[in-house]
């Protein structure tokens, strides 16, 4: 190594796993959870009133601007297909699905997508998802829309808002099924 103006030798750079593994996040993110949480912070999006949990395997985006391709003669709950890196990917809205009422602002609402691959699905969202604290579990299940309650094992309680845990490969496999009405 060459010495430096100051006669120093200087440090070294650190390899770039090395140097993503010291990255902390800023003070504020995540905060309000103790750091045990952090370690499985859960992230939840708003579909009107219902707030869903993402998986904590579950690969997600959100795309602001993706152009939905319609399908003739589809339910009015499957909005079309987005053309996602090559993959066509089936784009739902859940509240005429879960017979929801009250339309969010359309600047407001993004096409969330969870998985990936021939896994993926597209869900029209209200807002951004936001981080979720599940260390508050409810010991019953809110009143649920019928056709989401088969889906939802457990609820979290943080700042009067509940959280449930969604899964989202058994609704939409299901919701597939029922349209090719295979039983």
């Amino acid at each position: 190594m060459m010495n430096n103006k100051s006669g120093k030798t200087p440090r070294r750079w650190l390899s770039p796993s090395a140097a993503l593994n010291r990255f902390k996040p800023p003070r504020g993110i995540a905060a309000g959870i103790a750091p045990v949480e952090r370690q499985r912070a859960r992230y939840g999006f708003q579909i009107g009133d219902i707030g869903l949990l993402i998986g904590q395997d579950i690969s997600s985006e959100v795309l602001e601007r993706a152009p939905v391709y319609p399908l003739p003669k589809a339910p009015i709950w499957l909005l079309g297909l987005v053309n996602l890196r090559g993959n066509l990917v089936p784009v739902f809205d859940m509240k005429p699905l879960l017979e929801l009422e009250g339309a969010a602002a359309q600047d407001k609402r993004r096409l969330l997508i969870l998985g990936r691959g021939d896994k993926a699905v597209g869900i029209m969202i209200d807002g951004l998802p936001q981080l979720a604290a599940t260390h508050n579990a409810l010991s019953r299940l809110p009143p649920l829309p019928v056709a989401l309650r088969p889906y939802v094992a457990k609820a979290y309680m943080q700042d009067n808002a509940v959280w449930l845990e969604f899964d989202h490969h058994g609704f939409f496999g299901a919701l597939g099924e029922r349209m090719t009405g295979v039983d």
